[in-house]
């Protein structure tokens, strides 16, 4: 019998800080990620424009997914949240072009918890083992 749950990546370090949560967890044949916010450096990404933060975060995302064998094919279900409704236009044209065929379900939402970063990206993938 495998594990029932997986550590992928360990955990999460921001300015020399160790957060209280994982990079993602296998479950089964289902991989979570952390909601991922731009990165740069070790340090949440505060400029840039939503077009450059959002593939920012998709890429950290496709490297996660790499590492517990997955890749964006396997994504079923995002969700988004966006510091301003404007962005939302922005933030789609990029996000669009990390999924180009058959993209997962996904919900968005506008939130005043993101005050540094303009975007936060979550993911769930499907990858039988």
């Amino acid at each position: 019998m495998g594990k029932e749950k997986e550590i992928i990546g360990g955990a999460l370090v921001i300015g020399g800080r160790t957060l209280s949560l994982s990079k993602a967890i296998r479950a089964g044949d289902f991989v979570f990620l952390t909601g991922q916010i731009p990165m740069s450096n070790g340090e949440p990404m505060t400029v840039g424009t939503i077009e450059d933060q959002t593939k920012v975060i998709l890429e950290d995302i496709k490297a996660t997914l790499k590492e517990a064998k997955c890749d964006m094919e396997d994504v079923v279900k995002s969700m988004i949240w966006l510091r301003e409704r404007a962005d939302f236009p922005g933030f789609n044209k990029i996000y669009g072009d990390y999924f180009p065929k058959d993209p997962p379900a996904r919900s968005a939402i506008v939130s005043e918890l993101l005050v540094d970063v303009r975007v936060e990206i979550e993911v769930i993938a499907y990858k039988p083992l």
